[in-house]
């Protein structure tokens, strides 16, 4: 079964890296109507928050978010069999173990971390780098860490365009956040984890954020916001109910 899972993952990633050549002509109407999607995606995004605003208290996502989902080529992030529906609704599967989440869950979770040009952010899950190149865009000194070896160096190769100075990618076992370069002001958690996680709330600084889908692993979680107030108080905020894949251990400790 492990040889068969294993086999499964370099397939996927295979068919990551991988996709057919084109001629000028059909790379050029692709680049259109690629264009054209992640125009689409971003009408979409803002419509689903305007339709969840009753529940999120959020009529309209930062304007910088939304400039950064329109610029970073969500494209290059998903298998190559999968590309043409890189701007659609819904997760999309990037390992057998991992999914690149809903485009307006992941608009709707940096517009909650509240991210600024400079800030220190530490994600957990790099998966294949896509909300990593969203923070970079964003102006955010990036710490990401990935728990799957595979995934870890395919994110190294998609992002290897980043500027090193706001960029680090490391393997290990993202609950317990990077000491060595916390504080961070904010910290985005993409897999469901069923209490706070002590280390990285310990690395959370003083009015900063943690965006994390809080909730059982086989359940219903909700996306909640933790700002980390004087005093070590802590103010928790649900947001919306969602479904996120388990969250993994193991590894750098």
């Amino acid at each position: 079964m492990r040889r068969i899972r294993r086999l499964a993952s370099r397939l996927v990633l295979l068919a990551l890296v991988l996709a057919p050549s084109a001629g000028p002509f059909a790379a050029t109407a692709a680049a259109t109507d690629l264009a054209t999607a992640r125009a689409e995606m971003i009408r979409r995004i803002e419509a689903e928050a305007a339709a969840t605003a009753s529940m999120t208290g959020i009529v309209r996502l930062d304007p910088r978010v939304l400039e950064a989902m329109g610029e970073v080529a969500r494209e290059r992030f998903v298998p190559a069999a999968l590309r043409e529906r890189a701007y659609g609704p819904g997760p999309l599967p990037v390992h057998p173990e991992q999914n690149l989440a809903d485009p307006f869950l992941t608009a709707l979770m940096l517009h909650l971390a509240e991210v600024k040009p400079g800030d220190p952010v530490f994600e957990t899950g790099t998966d294949t780098g896509y909300l990593a190149a969203l923070l970079v865009r964003m102006g955010a000194r990036v710490t990401s860490v990935e728990i799957l070896p595979e995934l870890a160096a395919l994110a190294r190769r998609l992002l290897a365009d980043q500027p090193a100075d706001r960029l680090f990618l490391a393997e290990g076992d993202g609950y317990n956040g990077w000491p060595e370069r916390a504080p961070f002001a904010a910290i985005i958690v993409k897999e469901a984890v069923d209490h706070l996680p002590p280390p990285l709330l310990a690395q959370l600084a003083e009015g900063g954020r943690l965006v994390l889908p809080l909730g059982p692993a086989d359940g219903v979680q909700h996306l909640t916001v933790v700002v980390r107030r004087p005093g070590d108080r802590l103010e928790l905020r649900r947001v919306l109910p969602v479904r996120f894949t388990p969250f993994q251990r193991g590894g750098r400790t």
